[in-house]
């Protein structure tokens, strides 16, 4: 194997935003800074704060300023686009206000010509001037190099929801996805419903892509903030509750579940208290005003974001995990629900299934009847909830930050023409959504 391989990560993101996924991931990457090998990682930083990455990084990792945004002769909704990467700001509103239309993969309508991808390619282009042998694109954002490429469009919720998208963020979208997976030598998916979105969408050769989900994010390295503490802090009930971690984006399905508790309470004398925690997007005044419509102010509490240390004490003090969102190429709180011996229910949809494995209770979230079904299961059913904690406690083992990162690694190999050691092939090869042990599953319809 060659001596050094020098692999480029673009990491020009902030931890700050409207995204839960943004520090999940680079975690996840951050781990291949600990594998023995050949190999050396630059993480590129976003040009005004490339520092904050080494709060997540081990020491000694090389990180630099990515080139400043401005600095780039391209329009004004790509410069956004770009400076935003895989976000869905709470700016989404300024989105509106650019008033543009553009031509979707769906309608083929457009107002304007169709917007060109990349900018032009300079003769020696960022990346390649840093001397890498492969460069790795994790978010949604790509730029167009000689050196062979890795690529993430994580997932393809605008073909499914176009409903909670302006035309511009899918414009913008689909103006990316397809001409970044075909540039790309690999493109990398969480799950086998992604794969055959981008396989069926694009028209992709399968071989090209390849499936790694993102493992399950470190727990905080401080001791978990004490509940007693957390209810005084927030005015928490004593009573069971369940959580909820996501961030109130319109597809998390915020508003289904509040319905679903006013039912059970009205129809079957059913109280169930809920946690909610995530960044208040703008969607955030529609959910407020519909938790005042069904009367459950006394009973469902919204922190936004929290330390993680915090958000570990909930996860461990709460009854059950609940998660009706209704897309989701790869869901944290899952992993994040069985690392804390929490027994988790989900969405019966897109990635979800397989991901849980029958580690969860699965129901349909477009049906109010059906969501409010499994809450009066997960919370009556202490049988049910120990069983799902033996599942999940055994599901979480077929994840982990090293074989994920160790497989990312043996991309950079492939995409570089090294030749592949043993380990390599066979986490190339690995089907991580198999079915393990945990065989078996409950579904609601």
């Amino acid at each position: 194997m060659k001596e050094r391989l020098r692999i480029a990560l673009n990491a020009r993101l902030k931890p700050d935003g409207g995204s839960g996924g943004v520090v999940t991931v680079l975690r996840a990457l951050a781990a291949l800074a600990t594998l023995d090998g050949p190999e050396e990682y630059v993480f590129v930083g976003p040009h005004d704060s490339p520092e904050w990455l080494r709060s997540i990084l081990p020491p000694g990792q090389t990180v630099v300023r990515g080139p400043a945004p401005a600095g780039r002769s391209v329009s004004r909704v790509e410069s956004f686009k770009q400076a935003l990467g895989p976000l869905r700001p709470a700016a989404r509103g300024l989105r509106r206000v650019l008033g543009a239309t553009v031509q979707t993969a769906e309608s083929g309508a457009s107002g304007l010509a169709p917007l060109k991808p990349f900018a032009p390619t300079s003769p020696k282009n960022f990346y390649e001037a840093l001397g890498c042998d492969v460069v790795h694109f994790p978010f949604q954002s790509y730029e167009h190099c000689r050196l062979p490429t890795v690529y993430n469009p994580h997932d393809l919720q605008h073909l499914h929801h176009p409903e909670f998208f302006t035309p511009v963020e899918i414009g913008l979208r689909e103006n990316l996805h397809p001409v970044a997976c075909r540039a790309a030598h690999t493109v990398v998916v969480a799950s086998e419903f992604v794969k055959r979105d981008v396989v069926e969408r694009y028209r992709i050769e399968p071989r090209k892509i390849q499936v790694i989900p993102w493992a399950p994010p470190p727990l905080p390295d401080s001791p978990a903030t004490d509940f007693t503490t957390l209810r005084g802090k927030y005015g928490l009930s004593e009573r069971p509750f369940a959580l909820y971690p996501a961030m109130l984006w319109e597809h998390k399905n915020h508003v289904r579940l509040l319905e679903a508790l006013a039912l059970l309470r009205d129809r079957d004398g059913l109280d169930i208290r809920f946690v909610f925690t995530g960044y208040k997007t703008d969607f955030w005044p529609r959910v407020e005003r519909r938790v005042g419509e069904l009367g459950l102010g006394g009973r469902v509490t919204f922190l936004d974001l929290i330390p993680r240390e915090e958000l570990s004490a909930l996860y461990r003090a709460a009854q059950f995990v609940f998660i009706p969102t209704l897309y989701e190429a790869a869901s944290a709180p899952l992993f994040e629900g069985w690392q804390h011996g929490t027994p988790v229910a989900c969405s019966s949809v897109t990635s979800l299934p397989e991901q849980a494995a029958g580690a969860a209770l699965l129901f349909d979230p477009f049906d109010v009847e059906a969501v409010a079904r499994a809450l009066a299961r997960m919370a009556t059913e202490e049988g049910l909830r120990e069983e799902l904690r033996r599942r999940g406690a055994r599901r979480l083992g077929d994840f982990s930050l090293e074989r994920t990162a160790k497989a990312y690694r043996a991309v950079y190999r492939r995409a570089a023409g090294l030749k592949l050691c043993e380990e390599d092939h066979w986490l190339l090869g690995w089907d991580w959504m198999r079915r393990s042990e945990t065989a078996g599953r409950w579904d609601i319809g």
